[in-house]
């Protein structure tokens, strides 16, 4: 696809964006703020109107910024909101994701303030959701307003998908592709759902893992007996849902779950030795976590373990009696949640059968067992020279004056994978967020700062892209490859970069 003769020289157009994107970013940061005061907690069927309130003030929004017919569609669960813009024919078209939904925000005592009460403080935007995905989703809903205000339009088409399930596994995002199939055309996807490694490093990410949750629940006696008349004489359903969290790794910290290992795709010492080079060392990890001690699978690193390996995490366990003072009562019954995470290659369907199959086989035989799985995503691996990392790469070091990293990325997002195995999109995984905005955690955060700089690489993105004579990202002759080859150097857009 040829690029739009329309689009002004280099620059041009995106400095009248920037200018007008830095004159409306006091008006940004209050409706940011307004935007994470929706509870949109999709975990939380309690919070089903929350989720649609916000999705019905993003559609509105989405609107005001310039896709106009901008709509608002239902699924099972929760709605998508979609907007189109298709004004330059000759222009490649990119599709932009991001989620509205956020995390539980429980325990609310680990949080200063109300988590869906915002407030600024040193710089610093705090509320669930600021940073994961609401501030990323905003800024580049923004950047789309400083096009159409500045510039007559972005210089690409654009479509915009922000769905309200991404936090429990996009379970109505695959069939939501299908039924839209013939309006999701387009040339490649940017999703802003990763991190940084720290506020002045950009990064491309390249790889994600892929995600399972899975649920057992226990069940022994049908009420609350009196611990002292029949403790001793009767199986604990929380003593067994204990003894089974602590026999699902080994000695060494390997998963004791037979098969979880299944499909691991391999790994060159090529790539291993980059990973060393640009990841982050082990210290930068643990220091992150709360300078926690180390712990795991033996013969790879933290960031190696956190990215090429499954992992097995219990993040929930729940029975019997926590409120204050004491109560002696064995519970009826107890459950686990598990969260999984699957390297890239691995097969959810094929792994969630073998833990489920795993917990079952664990669970004491005279209690009633369950397990299912609740929500499984595919990992994600692209190329790590893609047109469209190259595109990213050029607009993150006109931002922030330096090279992207390529990294591996831990977490997980449903929809790259699903944008990779039924759109067949290249995907380009341009994210914002840091250490210190404590995603998924109480406490988070965005900063001021790392929200303008989003914004301005997402206006600077879309011009690499609609300078691209293939119509995929990539412009002979700029040498920007984001793994260490070099890449033109241009002075940063703020001078803290």
């Amino acid at each position: 696809m040829a690029p739009c003769s329309q689009i002004d020289p280099l620059g041009a157009a995106t400095a009248a964006a920037l200018a007008h994107a830095a004159r409306a970013a006091p008006r940004h940061f209050e409706e940011l703020a307004e935007f994470c005061r929706f509870p949109s907690v999709s975990a939380q069927p309690a919070r089903a109107g929350d989720v649609a309130a916000c999705a019905r003030w993003l559609t509105r929004r989405l609107r005001r910024a310039g896709l106009v017919q901008a709509r608002l569609i239902e699924t099972a669960r929760h709605p998508v909101v979609f907007g189109a813009w298709r004004g330059r024919p000759a222009a490649p078209t990119v599709l932009i994701y991001g989620h509205y939904d956020v995390q539980p925000a429980e325990p609310l005592r680990e949080w200063t303030r109300p988590p869906f009460a915002p407030h600024w403080r040193n710089g610093r935007l705090y509320a669930r959701g600021a940073s994961d995905d609401k501030g990323q989703v905003f800024a580049h809903l923004c950047a789309l307003e400083a096009l159409f205000a500045a510039a007559n339009g972005p210089p690409v088409n654009v479509l915009c998908l922000f769905e309200g399930e991404e936090e429990i596994g996009s379970p109505d995002l695959a069939a939501f592709l299908a039924s839209e199939r013939p309006s999701l055309a387009a040339d490649c996807a940017v999703i802003s759902d990763t991190g940084l490694p720290a506020a002045h490093i950009p990064a491309v990410t390249y790889s994600l893992r892929g995600y399972l949750n899975v649920e057992m629940e226990l069940a022994g006696p049908s009420r609350e007996l009196h611990a002292g008349v029949f403790g001793g004489v009767l199986r604990n359903p929380l003593e067994a849902a204990c003894d089974v969290a602590a026999a699902l790794h080994d000695a060494q910290g390997r998963i004791a779950v037979p098969g979880i290992y299944d499909g691991v795709a391999p790994v060159s010492s090529a790539e291993r030795a980059a990973m060393r080079l640009h990841g982050p060392a082990d210290a930068t990890l643990l220091h992150d976590a709360g300078d926690a001690a180390p712990w795991g699978e033996p013969g790879f690193s933290a960031y190696e373990r956190s990215t090429l390996r499954p992992s097995l995490s219990v993040v929930g366990i729940s029975g019997g009696y926590d409120g204050p003072g004491v109560k002696d009562a064995i519970p009826p019954r107890a459950s686990l949640k598990l969260d999984i995470r699957l390297a890239p290659g691995q097969d959810p369907t094929r792994i969630g059968d073998a833990v489920r199959d795993h917990l079952l086989h664990l669970a004491p035989p005279d209690l009633s067992a369950h397990a299912r799985v609740v929500a499984q995503a595919l990992p994600y691996s692209g190329a790590r020279d893609s047109p469209p990392g190259r595109a990213a790469a050029r607009a993150y070091a006109r931002v922030f004056g330096r090279k992207p990293r390529l990294l591996r990325n831990g977490g997980t997002v449903p929809a790259a994978g699903l944008f990779q195995s039924r759109l067949g999109l290249p995907v380009v995984l341009m994210g914002f967020g840091t250490p210190q905005d404590n995603i998924h955690g109480p406490n988070e955060s965005i900063a001021a700062d790392m929200f303008r700089r989003a914004v301005a690489t997402s206006i600077c993105f879309l011009e690499e892209i609609a300078r691209s004579p293939h119509g995929r990202g990539d412009r002979p002759g700029a040498s920007s490859a984001p793994d260490g080859r070099p890449l033109r150097r241009e002075a940063p857009l703020w001078r803290n970069a």
